[in-house]
């Protein structure tokens, strides 16, 4: 009986080795001292060979799509920036960079292995929908993200005007689960916007002008150049900018708005790779115009990241702000985009930034002077009324006085420096009889 049975579970055994189908096939593993590359080459091009022999579904199997694919998970592989995409996916960046593409409005990437939101991009579906910084997204139209990558989810989010995208969003702080229905629209960013001079009941005796900067792309520099010669013009003594949301953009143009602010030839921001070639420093113009030295503070938020982060913490570091808010999102390294033969382009990390005081943001962010945080309650007020194309003035400055504590504070901050520089400059000019 035994026996039988031995002889049973063998034929059972073959049964499953035939009908399944079962092949084995042998590549010698290169070893270490053969890792040149073209031995690792050879396993990829074999297993390539394989897939296309006996892969059950020819339509998958074009040499096009297997090197895609396999492209894609080596960038993936790497961190959550890194990237392989497509021809069509390149060119949706370099739009980015013009200020202009389709989409909810959402800025995203990967913190702690979850799908993220930077930053709802103002006037945009997802901020009018009162989607906020850090909130989680658990799924697009139902299919989850957990093991999505980042440039996938991307080209969901993105797509053509009119379609709707549901998401499926956690907020951390309340843990709240809620499904938002967005339709796709054009985005056209205005990277600087509510340029004016503060209400006189919230300055006081000071003029104290405002600029919040939306992302830093090819015009903002210049566009921001505008706005302060307009307040200047209108007799602005100090200044409060907005980076809150701000989710970065170019290294250039962060470089250029710290410029407007700092003399020429200062060293704003450095990069540390493993290549020599990577060991840059990036420094304001040496033609760049003097700008007098007035009071300024700086707003920032979780939802600051990248080039918010370069311009916040040179400013910071060479104390020609006082940053008012939250610590920063922490997105600081540098990734190459190469563009290959195809179209197609890789954009892969190379190096990390570093603040003039030698701060490394990636992951740490930048900590603000004075930290001044907002309830979720506060921030969707806030973000919402921004939205808004009919906010009056006189709703704006209540706005302040209710909900935004952190501009209250960067608003009293300087009028102390402003106050204090009254009462030592009497005190200046006998020290100099």
């Amino acid at each position: 009986m035994k026996r039988r049975l031995l002889l049973s579970t063998f034929a059972c055994l073959l049964f499953v080795n035939v009908f399944l189908g079962f092949r084995f096939y042998s590549v010698r593993a290169a070893t270490p001292e053969e890792d040149t590359g073209y031995a690792q080459i050879s396993v990829f091009a074999k297993a390539v060979q394989l897939i296309r022999q006996d892969y059950v579904d020819s339509k998958k199997t074009s040499y096009h799509d297997l090197i895609y694919a396999a492209m894609k998970g080596m960038l993936a592989s790497l961190d959550p920036h890194s990237q392989f995409m497509e021809p069509d996916d390149f060119k949706d960046m370099q739009d980015d960079t013009r200020s202009r593409f389709n989409g909810l409005g959402i800025e995203v990437s990967v913190k702690n292995g979850l799908l993220t939101v930077i930053t709802p991009m103002e006037d945009t579906p997802a901020a009018k929908a009162g989607i906020l910084s850090g909130d989680q997204i658990l799924r697009i139209n139902g299919n989850s993200t957990e093991r999505m990558e980042l440039q996938d989810a991307v080209n969901v989010l993105r797509g053509v005007p009119g379609q709707k995208v549901t998401l499926t969003m956690l907020r951390p702080s309340t843990k709240e689960i809620k499904d938002y229905v967005l339709d796709r629209v054009e985005i056209k960013v205005q990277s600087v916007k509510g340029v004016r001079l503060l209400d006189p009941e919230l300055g006081g005796p000071f003029k104290i002008g405002y600029v919040r900067l939306i992302q830093f792309n090819e015009p903002t520099a210049n566009e921001l150049e505008k706005a302060l010669d307009e307040l200047r013009q209108q007799g602005m003594q100090a200044l409060v900018l907005d980076l809150r949301n701000n989710p970065g953009g170019l290294l250039n143009s962060a470089v250029d708005v710290c410029g407007r602010f700092l003399p020429p030839n200062t060293t704003v921001v450095s990069t540390q790779g493993r290549a020599g070639s990577q060991q840059s420093e990036y420094a304001t113009s040496s033609s760049g115009k003097q700008r007098p030295q007035f009071p300024m503070t700086v707003l920032v938020n979780e939802g600051s990241a990248s080039g918010s982060e370069i311009v916040a913490g040179a400013l910071k570091d060479l104390k020609r702000a006082i940053i008012v808010g939250e610590t920063t999102f922490g997105k600081g390294s540098v990734q190459n985009v190469i563009q290959l033969p195809d179209g197609s382009a890789l954009r892969f990390t190379t190096a990390k930034y570093y603040t003039p005081g030698k701060q490394v943001i990636h992951a740490n962010g930048v900590a603000p002077n004075i930290r001044v945080p907002l309830t979720s309650e506060q921030e969707r007020a806030l973000f919402t009324a921004r939205s808004s194309d009919n906010l009056k003035p006189e709703d704006e400055k209540d706005l302040i006085k209710t909900k935004d504590p952190q501009m209250l504070r960067a608003i009293d901050a300087l009028k102390g420096v402003m106050i204090y520089a009254q009462e030592m400059s009497p005190k200046i000019e006998a020290v100099k009889k």
